[in-house]
């Protein structure tokens, strides 16, 4: 017996659609038919996480579960909305994604990107259960998060100046990035948050978890916006190499990676933007 698994883009920095309002971030709806769950929560910006879930038919007030991909604040920005309208949800998240993170700026000055508003004590009070995901972790019966990712590549970063400390002494290697897969009857589907692990490093690890399952959709932001031509060339070339059959670029990909990406794998990118729904036979 086959079942569906439905993905909608709640938030993500373009929107198409009737009073569906855009953010910087990314949050994705997943209903199993059994269970729901929130992927990201965006940043939290006034009506946005809320008005596009009600537009969009999205019952926040049934959410069963929520992963974070990682702590900045544009992941998890509408964690505190989002545990106000669930009703006692577990969490899922990598420890370190709760500790300070910082981006330097232009002028060398630094910025507080971390998770606003809420800490561990905080996030306890509201929820069923908090499961640490240092390691791969199964949220459903075939949904899974990968925890920590290993770098394996040369080629890819973190994609930015991460700092752990205010003073920007300590480099942030962003052990909390984690992708949420599952696998349809295509192939197994990757939903990313910003990939800071590499997008390479993270489907060559998910294909290791599923013990060698082709990659079918790779689904959300890639942290490509400052990638080197160099690290452009080598990611499309990996990719052909895992034969990935559907790209759907979004958020921190940036616009150039994107239009790469598009190029590169003609007939095989779709659009990812708020209001955006995909649909995968499992089972």
């Amino acid at each position: 017996m086959s079942n569906i698994i439905r993905i909608k883009i709640l938030i993500e920095n373009t929107a198409h659609g009737h009073h569906i309002l855009a953010e910087h971030g990314i949050s994705f709806w997943i209903d199993t038919g059994a269970h729901h769950l929130l992927f990201d929560t965006g940043q939290g910006l006034p009506n946005v996480l809320s008005g596009n879930a009600k537009r969009l038919q999205a019952r926040l007030d049934q959410t069963d579960a929520i992963a974070l991909s990682h702590g900045h604040y544009d992941h998890t920005g509408g964690l505190e909305y989002a545990l106000a309208a669930a009703d006692n949800p577990k969490i899922y998240v990598h420890p370190s994604a709760l500790h300070p993170k910082y981006i330097r700026e232009g002028q060398g000055t630094s910025r507080d990107i971390g998770m606003p508003n809420l800490d561990e004590e905080k996030i306890r009070r509201q929820v069923k259960k908090l499961v640490w995901t240092e390691q791969p972790t199964q949220i459903f019966e075939n949904i899974f998060l990968t925890g920590q990712i290993p770098r394996d590549t040369e080629f890819e970063d973190t994609g930015g100046s991460f700092f752990l400390d205010k003073k920007l002494r300590y480099p942030d290697p962003l052990l909390d990035d984690q992708a949420l897969f599952f696998e349809s009857s295509q192939g197994t589907v990757v939903l990313m948050g910003c990939a800071h692990a590499g997008v390479i490093n993270t489907l060559r690890y998910i294909k290791q978890l599923t013990e060698g399952v082709p990659i079918y959709a790779v689904i959300g932001g890639m942290h490509l916006e400052s990638a080197s031509p160099e690290r452009m060339s080598r990611t499309i070339n990996a990719l052909r190499q895992l034969k990935v059959e559907r790209l759907a670029p979004a958020h921190c990909t940036g616009l150039p990676a994107t239009v790469d990406l598009w190029s590169a794998f003609p007939g095989r990118c779709l659009p990812c933007q708020v209001g955006t729904s995909f649909t995968f036979e499992v089972g």
